[in-house]
This record gives structure tokens, sequence and C-alpha cells, in this order.
């Protein structure tokens, strides 16, 4: 997998919506890419913002449980459609070519190099 691969289409497969975990993963151990920068940046703010809908879906469901007493509240729904916005966001720059940086997600994908 990946020999055929340009590093725009590797870059772009960071950011679909809850499977460019494991693209990203697979990228990151892959001897192919080890010296593309912009590759592996792509494939650790990919990472870094799965992680980051991971802790507000788990976090948020728990704090709307304990707080409000139930599922009623959709705050949880609400910041996981922000996330899934800005993986589409993702998406259309990384799929443009520019190299965007996202806001603390950005910055550990830039110090994780």
């Amino acid at each position: 997998m990946g020999d055929g691969l340009s590093p725009r289409g590797a870059s772009i497969l960071c950011y679909v919506p809850w499977l460019g975990w494991v693209v990203a993963a697979y990228l990151l151990v892959t001897a192919r890419f080890k010296s593309e920068r912009t590759v592996r940046f792509h494939a650790y703010q990919g990472l870094y913002l799965f992680v980051v809908w991971m802790l507000s879906h788990w976090v948020a469901a728990i704090w709307v449980r304990l707080i409000f007493g139930g599922d009623g509240f959709p705050i949880g729904s609400l910041i996981e459609g922000v996330l899934l916005i800005v993986w589409i966001f993702m998406l259309v720059k990384t799929s443009s070519g520019e190299r965007y940086s996202l806001p603390l997600v950005g910055e550990l994908a830039e110090r994780s190099l």
C-alpha cells in the first residue's frame, strides 16, 4: 500500500473523517514518507484531530450526563459537528495543496516533526 500514492494524496487521506487516523498512523511508520515533512505534518495533525474528536466524544458525553442528567443536551453533538466541519475544511485545504496549520493541533504536529 502507498507505492502509487502521491504526497498530496497521502496528505489528503489523513483527514478522512473517522478513518484518516489509520492512514496517518500508517504513513508515519512507512519508510516511503519518512523524508516528506508535509505528509508527516498532515499525518500528525490528522491524528491529533482524531484524538480531539475522541476526547470530545467521550468526555463531553460523560460531562453532559453528570451535569444535565441525560442525553438531552446536544453539546457533544455540537462539538462533533464542528470537528466534522474542521475535517472537511482540512480536506479542501490539503487537496488544493495548502499546508494549513490548525490552532493548537497544528502546533503539536509541528513539534512532533
